[in-house]
C-alpha cells in the first residue's frame, strides 16, 4: 500500500485549502488569512502554519505567482521541506539495536512494537520483545500476543517488578543468543512525570551499562486522532528523553493530519513510521516526498 492510499486522511486538510482557492480570485491579503486558518483548522499548529504561510509570501513574490490555483504546488515543496529529515526518518539499520518505545498508554504503543517487529523480522534480523510496562498485566499480556503473531520471543515479568530488571534479562538474553533487535515497552503514564522520567533514566543507564556496543533509538508512539493533544504529548516526553524519531498510528481516515507537520517542524523530530490501519503490515515507513504529494494527488 502506498503512503496515502487512504485519502481520506487528509480530505479535510485538501478541502479546506481547495475551497479557500477556489473562493478567492487573487492573492491578497485575504487569501493568506484564511488559508492559514485552513491549516490551523488542520491540526497544524498555530507556529507551524505562520512558518508556512512566511515560506509561502517568500515563493510568491520571489516567482512572481498571481494565481492561486498555483498556491498547491508551492504548498507541497514546502511542507516536503519541513517533514524532510534526511536519513533521520529512516529507523537505525546497524545492530544490534534497542528499541525503546515511549507514549501514553492507548496510543498504539504495543500495537505498533508488534508491527516493527514483524517488518523487521521480514527484512531478515533477528527479534525480541521485552515488556518493560509492569504496572499493567494488560500491557505484558498483548504483547505476548503479539509476540506470538509474529514469531518473536518476548520478555516479561511479573506485574509490579522493576521494570529494569526487566530490560537487564532481555539484554542477557539478546546477547547471549546474538539477537539483532531488541525492542522495549515502556510505561506511559504522565500524571505523574516525575517518575516517569526516573523510570526511563534509570532504563537508559541499565542498557548502557549493560549493552554499550548496542545502537539506540528512543521512538515517541503518538495517536494523530488526538490532534494537538498529541502535540503536548510531543512536548512533555521531549522534556523527558532523547528522542529519535516519531511513530504516528490511527491515520486511518479520522486524523486530520496537520499534526505531522507541525511535530517535524516545532519539535525538529522526524517521523519514522506512520501506521495507516489495524493490519500486521499498516505500518508504512515515512517518505517525506512521497508524504508531501499525497496530501495533495489524487
Amino acid at each position: 500500500m502506498g503512503l496515502f492510499e487512504n485519502k481520506s486522511t487528509f480530505r479535510r486538510f485538501v478541502d479546506s485549502i481547495t475551497n479557500v482557492i477556489a473562493d478567492k480570485p487573487t492573492i491578497d491579503d485575504d487569501f493568506y488569512e484564511e488559508l492559514e486558518e485552513s491549516l490551523v483548522i488542520s491540526d497544524i499548529g498555530i507556529d507551524t502554519a505562520e512558518h508556512i504561510m512566511d515560506q509561502l509570501k517568500q515563493v510568491v513574490n520571489k516567482k512572481y505567482i498571481t494565481k492561486p490555483e498555483r498556491i498547491t504546488d508551492e504548498l507541497k515543496v514546502i511542507i516536503e521541506g519541513l517533514v524532510d529529515k534526511g536519513e533521520r526518518n529512516k529507523l537505525c539499520n546497524e545492530t544490534p539495536l534497542v528499541i525503546l518505545m515511549i507514549g501514553i498508554n492507548g496510543g498504539g504503543k504495543t500495537t505498533s512494537i508488534g508491527k516493527i517487529a514483524n517488518r523487521l523480522k521480514e527484512s531478515g534480523k533477528s527479534v525480541m520483545l521485552a515488556a518493560a510496562d509492569t504496572f499493567r498485566a494488560a500491557a505484558a499480556e498483548q504483547l505476548e500476543l503479539w509476540g506470538e503473531r509474529v514469531g518473536v520471543r518476548v520478555i516479561r515479568h511479573e506485574e509490579g517488578t522493576d521494570p529494569s530488571a526487566v530490560i537487564y534479562d532481555a539484554i542477557q538474553s539478546a546477547k547471549a543468543n546474538k539477537t539483532d533487535v531488541l525492542i522495549v515497552d515502556t510505561a506511559g503514564r504522565l500524571q505523574n512525570k516525575g517518575n516517569l522520567m526516573k523510570e526511563l533514566e534509570k532504563m537508559s543507564r541499565v542498557i548502557s551499562k549493560e549493552y554499550p556496543e548496542a545502537k539506540r533509538e528512543n521512538l515517541l508512539v503518538l495517536d494523530s486522532t488526538t490532534g494537538k493533544n498529541a502535540i503536548s504529548q510531543a512536548k512533555e516526553f521531549s522534556e523527558i528523553t532523547d528522542i529519535t524519531g516519531i511513530v504516528l498510528t490511527k491515520m486511518d481516515g479520522t486524523a486530520r493530519g496537520g499534526i505531522s507537520i507541525t511535530i517535524s517542524d516545532e519539535f525538529d523530530l522526524p517521523i519514522k513510521f506512520i501506521g495507516m490501519g489495524e493490519g500486521m503490515n499498516d505500518l508504512i515507513e515515512f517518505n517525506a516526498k512521497d508524504f508531501a504529494g499525497g496530501i495533495f494527488d489524487e
